[in-house]
């Protein structure tokens, strides 16, 4: 039996007991997770297709190791511009292998249901009229650190990460890699978190000679 799936982004066709490299989860290694987008399942001379995906399948893998891909040289240049721009980049993966394919029954991860809250009888006219309006509370004006003092943040993920309620060097130091990678997964482009919370950290402590220092040594943000 195998399956077409869909894995962080991307459709690959897997096996159980296959090996595949896709690109980083926030899975922990050692750990299991679903995935609920099947496309297409083959099972000997009968394949079934989604619309776009199969009701009720699922493949299970488990989370063997993280790792970074092979460096890709990226060289830019303009003729008759001076103009020479050379990156290196390593692409964070995350090596799984395939536990199972279930082709229907599999239930879906339970998603946590909003609290009802309770109706509040409403006051009576003259108790309205009666009560002093409530004072309404002061807007924080505390201002958020430039975290695009961080190699390899710009302007767009430093207002992502401030706007998850990271406003400090020392919480996005105390923040996991893989955290910040979940809440800049909707900004565009590949983005490697490993040093950040690092880079943090010696920001937090005002160590802006050594981390300077490092920074001429990274590329993007990436070691």
């Amino acid at each position: 039996m195998y399956a077409i799936v869909e894995i962080a982004g991307h459709q690959f066709k897997v096996e159980k007991d296959q090996k595949v490299f896709v690109n980083r989860l926030a899975t922990e290694e050692g750990k299991k997770v679903s995935f609920d987008n099947v496309l297409l399942i083959g099972n000997g001379n009968n394949v079934t297709v989604g619309a776009p995906a199969i009701d009720g399948a699922q493949v299970s893998a488990k989370v063997l190791k993280h790792l970074k891909g092979d460096k890709v040289i990226v060289f830019k240049k303009k003729r008759r511009k001076g103009y020479r721009v050379k990156n290196g980049h390593r692409q964070a993966l995350s090596e799984i292998v395939i536990e199972s394919i279930v082709s229907s029954g599999a239930k879906p991860a339970a998603k946590a249901e909003p609290k009802k809250e309770a109706k509040k009888a409403e006051p009576k006219k003259e108790e309205a009229k009666a009560a002093a309006p409530k004072a309404e509370p002061k807007k924080s004006t505390t201002k958020a650190d430039d975290f695009k003092k961080i190699e390899g943040i710009g302007p767009k993920i430093a207002s992502t990460i401030v706007e998850a309620g990271i406003t400090t060097f020392a919480e996005l130091a105390n923040t996991d890699a893989a955290k910040i990678s979940e809440i800049i997964a909707d900004v565009r482009g590949n983005h490697v978190t490993d040093t950040w919370p690092a880079q943090a950290k010696l920001a937090a402590e005002g160590k802006w000679d050594e981390l300077k220092k490092w920074q001429d040594e990274l590329d993007g943000g990436k070691a």
